[in-house]
């Protein structure tokens, strides 16, 4: 299964606007040089969708791929990976905090991400040299596959719902408690290490913040409330990518 032309477009968008933040050094000069680059100025512009950046996840890039339904959203991003990951330093983790905004799209995603015959599947193995190891939340809370020696030897995708990753309810709060699965990771702490509020140092969150991950944003119109922002922080994300094809006001669309 290889990208049709479209889809190389999209990839090929995103290189230049992470070539365009290397050079620019600001979000939000680069966001525009990168239209400008087009002939689009932002500044000038009234357009519903096309505006200045939106810095709500402060100092991170994050921004958002308007595909159609039906236009292969899951696909674009296996192939977003190697793009994103190129930019990372050499010796920083490989993770990716893969959020879904239902059970039902989750087992599906997790299914074929975790499936070697699959296309979506063996584009990552292709990218990353088969060595990708993909979890989900409740083996992630088991510490299966993810121990610090494991993480640095991989690419580590998680398949995160967002309900339940979410502060404000029982089930989302398992991801904040102790967890000896996870223990060795405190260890490695140290001054610089950002703690999240309310999260034991071992527990799941705390990890998944340590790591730094690239987050990946399934139908990122659903994942636009106050408190969902707010745990989005608390993971600590390198690099967001949206995807949806019905962008809200402060989506950063390239």
């Amino acid at each position: 299964m290889e990208l049709k032309q479209y889809q190389r477009e999209v990839i090929a968008d995103l290189g230049l606007f992470i070539e365009r933040l290397e050079k620019d050094g600001r979000l939000d000069v680069a966001f525009n040089n990168f239209w400008g680059d087009k002939g689009v100025s932002l500044a000038s512009l009234d357009h519903a969708y096309l505006r200045p950046y939106d810095n709500s996840v402060t100092s991170v890039p994050h921004v958002t791929v308007k595909v159609p339904t039906a236009g292969g959203k899951t696909f674009i991003a296996c192939n977003a990976l190697r793009t994103i990951f190129e930019k990372q330093p050499t010796e920083k983790p490989k993770v990716v905090a893969w959020f879904v905004p239902s059970d039902t799209i989750l087992k599906q995603t997790y299914k074929n991400l975790n499936d070697p015959s699959h296309p979506y599947r063996q584009k990552i193995d292709s990218h990353f040299g088969n060595a990708v190891r993909v979890v989900d939340k409740e083996s992630a809370l088991f510490g299966h596959g993810i121990s610090p020696t494991e993480i640095r030897e991989q690419l580590t995708i998680f398949v995160l719902s967002v309900q339940s990753f979410a502060a404000n309810n029982k089930d989302g709060r398992r991801v904040y408690r102790e967890n000896e699965n996870l223990a060795d990771y405190a260890k490695l702490y140290d001054t610089m290490t950002k703690r999240v509020e309310g999260s034991d140092e071992t527990g799941l969150i705390q990890v998944l913040s340590y790591l730094n991950p690239v987050v990946i944003i399934d139908e990122s119109h659903n994942f636009e409330a106050d408190l969902r922002v707010d745990m989005l922080k608390a993971i600590n994300p390198c690099f967001i990518l949206d995807l949806t094809a019905t962008p809200r006001k402060k989506s950063n669309i390239i």
